[in-house]
Formats: C-alpha cells, sequence, structure tokens
C-alpha cells in the first residue's frame, strides 16, 4: 500500500492543481508518504486504520474520506472504518466522533 500519488487517481481539485503547478513538490511529499509507511511494523490494514484516526482527530473531512476511500479499496469492511469513528468519541467528542461518522459514511453507505 503506497500513500504516494498514483497518476490512475483522479485528485481532488486543489490537490489536482497543486501537482500540475509544482510536481517536485507532490512527487517528494508522496516520496516523503510511502518512506513514513515503510518505516515501521505496522501492516497495511493497521496504517490505513491509523490514517483515518489521525484525519478524524485533525477535523479533515477530505482527508476523512480519502482514507475510507483508500480502505475501501484495500479491502477493508464498512464497518472496520466506521469502527474508527466509535473509537474517537471518548477522546475528542461525542460530536467530533458523529461527525466522523457522517464523513465515513459519505463514502459507506
Amino acid at each position: 500500500m503506497a500513500d504516494e500519488p498514483d497518476d490512475t487517481v483522479e485528485l481532488p481539485a486543489a490537490a489536482g492543481s497543486f501537482a500540475n503547478e509544482e510536481p517536485a513538490v507532490w512527487n517528494a511529499y508522496g516520496e516523503f508518504g510511502q518512506a513514513c509507511s515503510e518505516a515501521g511494523p505496522l501492516d497495511d490494514e493497521t496504517r490505513r486504520l491509523v490514517k483515518l484516526a489521525l484525519a478524524v482527530g485533525a477535523e479533515s473531512e477530505g482527508a476523512v474520506h480519502s482514507h475510507v476511500r483508500r480502505g475501501l479499496d484495500e479491502g477493508l469492511a464498512p464497518g472496520e472504518l466506521e469502527h474508527v469513528a466509535t473509537l474517537a468519541m471518548p477522546t475528542l467528542g461525542f460530536s467530533q466522533g458523529m461527525a466522523a461518522r457522517s464523513w465515513i459514511q459519505d463514502l459507506t453507505e
């Protein structure tokens, strides 16, 4: 599972514009993401769920959508992805967990 940019995936407008305007920076960012993914012992599924949780914690709807899309493509079940939002509730608060659940369900329902 690579987290570097993939030319076969259509990027959101802002990211796509940036990738076209600054390809060296975009490619370096992708290489950095790949290096971070390979730096530790976590398996692909665990890394995806952790990245989803970090996106939830950062309150980034776009990043949540991205990691949910990737998770579904990688074979994660909707319930596994939705569980991340439930786990966020005691730490981040019920309302943030519910917001994250709605962002996840944008793609799982």
